[in-house]
């Protein structure tokens, strides 16, 4: 095979050079810190909410940039591929969201006032960028990751004032506005990008011992932090408090249901390391919209163990479905992880707050009423006025809004991708670190005439 052209590689350079450039230059004239405060009263809460979120983020920090990344290093020849694509992309859709979110919510007096909040909401716009390029891992060029960071970030921005300022949803942990959002942007970047020509099984895409083992170490790291991630943005108190039990209890559910069901569907009662690696996380995707409701425990155990149900079954017999039938290409499964537990979590919201008394569940504790910093605005009645059957309705709609906005946007981005100029590997060299490191193992290579005919 051929190897591509070295001028579309200077592309990739040439991109982040004037994208740092021109943040660099934003920085300069437009973002600055808050003034500190005389007042010692002042200063002390400040310090006491810097003690309170700042190891939550950190939390936050580990799972994308160590758990996420080890989770996508299942591919045997593409785990450094998979590892440092996942870290630029997250640095690049972190520094993208800011600058937008900046320009768009937090832009008076002609400064941009830059706080660990701001940052929070920004990776949590890379989080849906890292989602949805598991659809086509392994099969684009790094230039082509940048564009879909470039078209997603802003998009996932819209969606999500969308659902949560203009609709009201409660989505506390990101169901619904990550999870789903970037699952069906995914299979719309994957449809639009290879459109209806059926992908190849690849020689270099089957995991091996040695990538599944760190595929589930990342999986593990995932487990461990996820509580973070879902009640990071909570009111401190007991809706933070109900938010990692609640989460705790579907994660643990949706762990033991990952075993019992992927044994029975295996002959002998073996496990499938695939299903362990995704399976273990759904309860953490489902439970998030619903997380810091004033919910019975079981609710949570019961969620935990319904998302690993279809999560698993997902991978056995959906995923192969929707690769014959639609020609739908999902290389990481996110449909299973990240889009039926997303929905299943969706219409488990519709229940729960049609089911649970008004004085106990409070929206002020979602996302969107502190992203927006009017928690204080929402007094009285929990709904805002609107009674409960109401705000069941507004919960649907912003899972209708989640997918309609980012399968279209998905399609468009993927129809953009096959551009010539952003240098697409061609089939023989995807899954391939060598593409694109320095790399020196052609002695232990599983496969060395095939590399050297390479």
């Amino acid at each position: 095979a051929a190897l591509p052209s070295t001028r579309p590689r200077r592309l990739l350079p040439l991109s982040l050079g004037l994208f740092q450039g021109a943040l660099l230059l934003y920085f300069i004239f437009f973002v600055t810190y808050d003034e500190p405060s005389g007042q010692a009263e002042d200063a002390n809460l400040t310090a006491n909410r810097l003690h309170s979120i700042y190891p939550i983020f950190q939390d936050i920090q580990v799972m994308l940039v160590v758990g996420l990344g080890l989770l996508l290093s299942f591919l045997p020849r593409y785990g450094l591929s998979a590892l440092t694509h996942n870290f630029l992309l997250l640095n690049f859709s972190m520094q993208w969201a800011l600058a937008l979110q900046g320009l768009l919510r937090h832009f008076q007096h002609g400064q941009v006032h830059l706080d660990l909040h701001n940052v929070l909401i920004a990776e949590f716009a890379a989080v849906t960028v890292l989602i949805s390029v598991g659809t086509v891992l392994g099969r684009t060029s790094p230039c082509q990751l940048l564009v879909v960071a470039t078209c997603e970030v802003p998009v996932y921005l819209a969606s999500e004032w969308i659902i949560i300022t203009r609709l009201g949803v409660l989505d506390v942990g990101g169901t619904i506005t990550i999870h789903v959002f970037s699952c069906y942007f995914g299979l719309g970047l994957s449809k639009g990008l290879f459109g209806a020509t059926r992908q190849p099984i690849h020689p270099k895409d089957t995991p091996t011992r040695h990538s599944d083992l760190l595929s589930l170490v990342g999986t593990l790291i995932l487990w461990v932090f996820w509580p973070s991630f879902v009640a990071v943005l909570c009111q401190p108190g007991d809706a933070q408090h109900r938010a990692i039990l609640n989460t705790l209890l579907a994660m643990s559910a949706s762990a033991m249901t990952t075993v019992v069901v992927s044994s029975l569907l295996d002959k002998d009662g073996k496990l499938s390391p695939g299903h362990l690696q995704n399976g273990s996380l759904a309860g953490g995707v489902v439970i998030g919209v619903v997380a810091d409701m004033a919910m019975p425990p079981v609710a949570a155990l019961a969620l935990g163990t319904i998302s690993a149900v279809p999560c698993i079954l997902g991978f056995k017999f959906l995923t192969p479905f929707l690769a014959k039938k639609l020609v739908l290409q999902d290389q990481g499964g996110i449909h299973n992880l990240h889009g039926l537990p997303g929905i299943i979590g969706a219409v488990a919201s519709v229940v729960v707050i049609l089911v649970t008394t008004k004085d106990t569940t409070d929206p002020r504790f979602s996302q969107g009423s502190l992203a927006n910093g009017n928690a204080s605005e929402v007094l009285g009645d929990p709904w805002g006025g609107r009674g409960e059957g109401r705000q069941a309705l507004y919960q649907a709609a912003g899972l209708a809004v989640s997918l309609g906005v980012s399968l279209l946007a998905g399609l468009l981005t993927g129809t953009a991708l096959r551009l010539p100029c952003l240098a697409r590997p061609p089939e023989q060299l995807c899954f391939e670190d060598s593409l694109y490191f320095n790399i020196q193992d052609g002695a232990e290579s599983p496969e060395p005439a095939g590399t050297a005919e390479e």
